[in-house]
């Protein structure tokens, strides 16, 4: 094991050998193996949009087999999904990609201003499928927030007695956020640092923008002038905030983009930011195959440092 991988596991000595063995799993897979990158390959879209918006753009992706194949082929360092899409193909897929569970998801049946996931799967199942470990969304500033905090502790308590690693979704949403806030940089960065408070191996966040949205965080943003210029300052800021760097945190792909090099330019400032990599799933599957694989490659010779 190089010494990158084990400094980043220096940082998580708290755990038991379970818990370490599976994020040294992540870190040793794919392309990325060894350099402290990540690439996750994230396919809970169906459940959150409905299939027709996530798999209409490229029909093969209604096939679950589909989603362990790309992965596995293109070097991802793993696969997350809900329940029905791991249940599908982990027996024929066995031993050849990292999986991640779900453990809550939402759907977008009822338009809710404070939106609140429901438990869709277990530790129990994640153990039973061979999963590194388990996932799950909060929503801060949502009304019921609290109630996702708490069902999180016990999910992370249980699922690191069981030597799994956690995977925290942070996505801020709520009837007291406006649209532009949810990626707002102070949000983004106190979203982030709840996740890791609250026991999260692994932080995914969307990228910020440069809007401050709480009035007394602004009136510190400005005092201090921490630099929220450019996209690569900004995820500087968030890594800052989720323990010095001492979590690993990756970044949302979002919606998907027609333009590739608008992905790839993300890649970088993520990057420069010392971000420690990308989960993304629309802007790779809606793709065609061909392309997908393209753009993937290109986005890990950037957290290779192999191209600018």
């Amino acid at each position: 094991m190089n010494e990158r991988v084990q400094e980043i596991l220096s940082w998580y000595h708290g755990e038991n050998p379970g818990v370490l063995t599976n994020l040294a799993r992540l870190l040793n897979h794919g392309k990325l193996a060894g350099t402290g990158k990540l690439v996750i390959y994230p396919v809970d879209q169906g459940f959150e949009h409905g299939p027709a918006r996530s798999f209409a753009p490229n029909p093969l992706a209604y096939d679950p087999h589909f989603h362990f194949e790309f992965p596995i082929e293109s070097g991802c360092n793993a696969y997350a999904a809900p329940l029905g899409f791991l249940e599908a193909g982990a027996a024929d897929f066995a031993g050849q990609i990292s999986l991640i569970l779900k453990l809550n998801n939402h759907d977008v049946l009822q338009d809710e201003k404070d939106p609140l996931g429901a438990q869709t799967a277990t530790v129990k199942d994640a153990l039973r499928l061979g999963c590194v470990g388990i996932g799950y969304t909060i929503y801060p500033g949502t009304a019921e927030r609290r109630l996702q905090y708490e069902q999180l502790r016990e999910l992370t308590r249980e699922a690191k007695a069981a030597g799994l690693a956690v995977v925290v979704w942070s996505y801020p949403r709520g009837s007291s956020l406006s649209k532009e806030g949810e990626t707002a940089l102070d949000v983004t960065a106190y979203a982030a640092h709840i996740a890791a408070e609250l026991g999260a191996h692994i932080v995914k966040v969307k990228l910020p923008t440069a809007h401050l949205e709480q009035s007394e965080a602004k009136k510190v943003y400005e005092k201090y002038e921490i630099p929220r210029e450019t996209l690569a300052d900004r995820v500087r800021h968030v890594v800052q905030s989720t323990f010095n760097g001492r979590r690993i945190i990756i970044f949302s792909g979002g919606a998907k983009k027609e333009d590739d090099n608008a992905i790839l330019d993300e890649a970088r400032a993520i990057r420069d930011g010392g971000g420690f990599g990308s989960i993304i799933g629309r802007n790779i599957f809606q793709r065609d195959k061909a392309t997908a694989f393209r753009l993937l490659d290109g986005m890990m010779k950037i957290y290779k440092g192999e191209t600018k």
